[in-house]
């Protein structure tokens, strides 16, 4: 991705678009006073995010125990609620959901990665789904300090676990992924934390695998991806394609030094319980106030706000793409090597 001298100046970018995850699956009710887990509350701070200038949510349900939910029929009933009480907001389900079939009959009939494409039949559709790139690490200990957990189930009880955690997403997964998401009019919205892992995305883009807009998080969460220094986000940048839609993803308090070099460099940021449980240090902060300080510093800049028609013309949703040549054209990247002709004589 290229700049130009006048590139940062807010008339020469796009409105900022704002993700939220304030639903956090790595945490516990317990964890978090801003966690909320019936339909009801989870509809509420969906509706509170929006008013405070979210247009992209990021969705992950509970159960009512406050567990996080693997439960094909509540996921389609928080998103019926969500279309009906915040029809403007782009809808992106966290695709490191694996569903659970609920009888033996039914587990005969799904392979292993079907219950992670079964994303692909939620009903009603949304916007996005988010596809993790390449198996990974994704110790987020390496980042995580125990002035950010300590007393939390993630450091008290689950520390081992988190510490060893890694998700799956080999190559046969990602090509069935997009070619389900695709078929059902769902964007897929790439998780991506190096450029190891971009480069993956544009090998499958110039191998005919997906067709649509490259929309992606830098996700800066260490272990297994890149850490917090700005060495790495502009580099991540300097890979980038041209029309990329880029948004820039933290852990803890990283998020606000990472996300405000995000804004001033038009691209777009998510925030929220799930990335970060405070404000300055010691002290809490709740997605909805982590939203309003997007959006303040963003208005220092000039910068505006996106609404939620803007966002979803910036990410481009219901874009597709009917070949390789247009894909890589639309995205920015170089177009695929034309083959040699035959007799053709190479000047020395």
């Amino acid at each position: 991705m290229q700049f130009f001298d006048d590139s940062l100046l807010p008339e020469n970018q796009a409105p900022l678009v704002i993700q939220v995850a304030p639903y956090a699956p790595s945490f516990m009710p317990q964890d978090s006073d801003d966690i909320p887990v019936s339909y009801a509350e989870q509809v509420q701070k969906a509706v509170d995010c929006y008013n405070a200038g979210a247009t992209v949510l990021h969705v992950h349900v509970r159960e009512p125990d406050g567990s996080g939910s693997k439960d094909l029929d509540r996921f389609n009933e928080m998103l019926d609620r969500l279309r009906t009480a915040v029809p403007e907001m782009l809808l992106q389900v966290g695709g490191s959901i694996s569903f659970a079939p609920k009888s033996d009959g039914e587990a005969a009939l799904w392979l292993s990665d079907d219950t992670r494409h079964m994303l692909a039949n939620l009903t009603p559709a949304p916007d996005q789904v988010t596809l993790a790139v390449n198996t990974n690490q994704m110790n987020v200990m390496e980042l995580i300090t125990e002035d950010d957990a300590k007393g939390t189930t993630m450091w008290d009880q689950n520390h081992e676990a988190y510490t060893e955690m890694y998700y799956e997403a080999g190559p046969k997964f990602m090509k069935e992924h997009m070619k389900r998401l695709t078929a059902a009019g769902i964007q897929t919205h790439f998780m991506v934390g190096c450029a190891r892992d971009l480069e993956t995305v544009e090998r499958l883009v110039r191998d005919g695998h997906y067709m649509g807009p490259l929309v992606l998080n830098w996700v800066a969460i260490g272990g297994g991806h890149d850490g917090p220094n700005p060495r790495n986000l502009m580099e991540f940048i300097n890979r980038l394609p041209q029309n990329a839609v880029f948004t820039v993803e933290g852990l803890m308090r990283n998020v606000y030094p990472l996300c405000t070099m995000g804004i001033a460099m038009g691209c777009h940021v998510r925030v929220g319980q799930e990335d970060n449980l405070w404000g300055r240090k010691g002290e809490r902060a709740t997605s909805v106030q982590q939203i309003e300080k997007m959006v303040r510093i963003s208005e220092e800049l000039w910068r505006p706000i996106a609404t939620g028609k803007e966002a979803k013309a910036i990410y481009k949703i219901g874009e597709f793409y009917s070949s390789v040549d247009e894909t890589l054209e639309k995205n920015g990247w170089l177009p695929n090597r034309a083959p040699a002709k035959p007799g053709m004589r190479v000047a020395a």
